[in-house]
């Protein structure tokens, strides 16, 4: 798998905390509906629920003060919730900043 150095330069920048994690949303213009009908981005202005990580926390610190390891990693392609994220801006591109329990699948 090829690795993009602007992905590696970010990681490198940030380092999510706890449980977060940080995804480059997959970018698109059009988006596709399921039947085929291309919808121009100027009608469809809702975030992407798709993306991949680009950087993760240690974990999160369970009752006992044991870290709980992250279930996913740099690299994954994951599907998340709508509305569970936080935007940031890093040398000019988008990514979203989330916690894990807000990943809803691992793409494969």
């Amino acid at each position: 798998m090829k690795k993009d150095i602007s992905k590696t330069k970010v990681s490198s920048k940030i380092q999510p905390l706890a449980d977060r994690v940080l995804i480059k949303p997959f970018s698109g213009d059009d988006k596709k509906s399921p039947s085929g009908i291309i919808i121009p981005e100027t009608i469809s202005k809702e975030k992407p629920e798709q993306g991949e990580v680009v950087a993760v926390g240690e974990g999160r610190m369970d009752q006992n003060g044991k870290i709980v390891p992250m279930r996913v990693k740099v690299g994954d392609m994951v599907l998340f919730s709508k509305y569970g994220f936080d935007d940031v801006k890093i040398d000019e591109e988008e990514f979203f900043i989330l916690k894990e329990e807000n990943i809803l699948a691992i793409i494969s």
